[in-house]
């Protein structure tokens, strides 16, 4: 296989997770031992907030006043498309029962949870579409209780912006939480009463190893890390979109990986050569960012063949994955692991973080290779039953018998005996294995 990286990455997702364990492992203990009062003093700590912690109705309502005409319709566009697609992810799943054998009866069910713990993003950006993509698909799943917590600005609490599109979305309770004291809040059932059975939504890298370290005690939507991208481009693509894609992704922060893999050499370079002058342009903390990420994170690595590039894909199982490349039912056919795959330049990564319709909120540092993103079913249990005729459970019982004490396990055994013994009593059974 012809693999040369023409770029490569200084740094990996790994980098300085051992401190973060350390410091997010202690702020646990703390805040479920100190109760409310713990987790209030360290928002006061982080966020130097004042102000309640649950947030009002009367304070929903003034956010309201708040938000531009322009952006409630912008926000209604994309949450209609959210909402249509969970109810399309919900509507693919259904319950059912089935006779396995003659009077053997087993089937499944779909339960929607009963608390759901939302955390969006505030801090250097206020994350509106992280409200829409938690809030909404868990509200179509059915979930009975859905708590959002974000950080509180110093005067005003949730960001307006984000308040309007929680409650758009059907938010139970906002709290004015974000970090790691956010996310033990709404595990613990601190300030709502509802401990939350799962947690989802993105966060910095003390946000995201909070969600991993209580992962057991409540669910969560995947193991999470920086945002990813990787555009894969053959010597037709744009480079210059190419370049937009990567950068559009770089400035989510200096440790966002970028990868570019491609067929031509000359798109490389014409990329590689376009990307410092496209960060440059923006904002002074975006274009940190940028740099930080690209300059530590970014590859960019060249190929003779399509098969070739999917295999690297593949192994690295990005976060996002762009097609800028010519048949693309081929590459949809093909490509196997990715978080979400945006096919042809008509569409990027922006379009689905944004308002596009599928979920933002997708798996990083190779998760992808055994999860999908957010989506309806994630808020719903898929639980089997079963009921069985005595005269089913006749050939049944016999095996279990068998089988059991094959293993060792008599008590289990005699479960089979049992009722064997009181709904055949004239009839003689082999029971012990051969």
């Amino acid at each position: 296989m012809a693999v040369k990286y023409l770029k490569k990455a200084e740094k990996t997702a790994a980098t300085g997770e051992d401190d973060v364990r350390a410091i997010v492992a202690n702020m646990l203990k703390e805040i479920e031992q100190g109760g409310e009062e713990t987790c209030i003093e360290y928002t006061r700590k982080f966020d130097n907030w004042q102000g309640d912690i649950v947030v009002s109705q009367a304070d929903i309502d003034a956010a309201a006043d708040k938000v531009p005409e322009q952006l409630k319709k912008d926000i209604q566009f994309a949450y209609e498309r959210v909402r249509d697609f969970a109810q399309a992810q919900l509507d693919s799943m259904s319950e059912f029962e089935t006779e396995l054998s003659p009077g053997l009866f087993a089937g499944q069910r779909l339960i929607p949870m009963q608390a759901a713990g939302c955390y969006v993003p505030g801090g250097r950006y206020s994350h509106i579409a992280s409200a829409i993509m938690s809030v909404t698909t868990a509200k179509v799943a059915g979930v009975d209780h859905v708590i959002a917590c974000s950080p509180p600005g110093r005067e005003e609490g949730v960001h307006p912006a984000i308040l309007y599109t929680l409650n758009l979305c059907g938010a139970d309770t906002i709290l004015n939480l974000g970090g790691v004291q956010g996310i033990a809040a709404m595990a613990f059932g601190q300030f709502t009463g509802h401990p939350a059975d799962i947690l989802v939504g993105p966060g910095n890298q003390f946000v995201a190893e909070a969600k991993r370290q209580l992962y057991g005690r409540v669910g969560i939507d995947m193991f999470a890390g920086p945002s990813e991208v990787m555009v894969i481009a053959d010597g037709n693509a744009d480079p210059e979109l190419v370049a937009v894609d990567l950068v559009g992704q770089a400035e989510h922060g200096p440790n966002t990986p970028a990868w570019l893999v491609t067929d031509s050499e000359a798109l490389a370079e014409t990329v590689m050569k376009r990307l410092p002058e496209l960060i440059a342009d923006l904002p002074e903390l975006n274009s940190k960012s940028a740099e930080a990420a690209w300059r530590d994170y970014g590859e960019v690595i060249l190929v003779d063949t399509r098969e070739e590039a999917v295999k690297v894909s593949d192994e690295y199982a990005s976060e996002h994955l762009e097609v800028h490349a010519d048949d693309l039912d081929w590459w949809l056919q093909n490509l196997r692991n990715y978080g979400s795959l945006f096919l042809g330049e008509e569409t990027n990564v922006a379009f689905g973080d944004k308002t596009s319709g599928p979920n933002h909120i997708l798996p990083t540092k190779g998760a992808a290779k055994y999860t999908g993103g957010l989506s309806a079913g994630k808020f719903i249990k898929v639980v089997t039953y079963q009921r069985s005729t005595k005269e089913a459970s006749k050939d049944v019982a016999q095996v279990t018998a068998r089988i059991s004490r094959l293993e060792g396990m008599e008590a289990h055994a005699k479960t089979g005996d049992a009722r064997l013994a009181k709904y055949f009593p004239d009839e003689q059974f082999n029971l012990q294995p051969e």
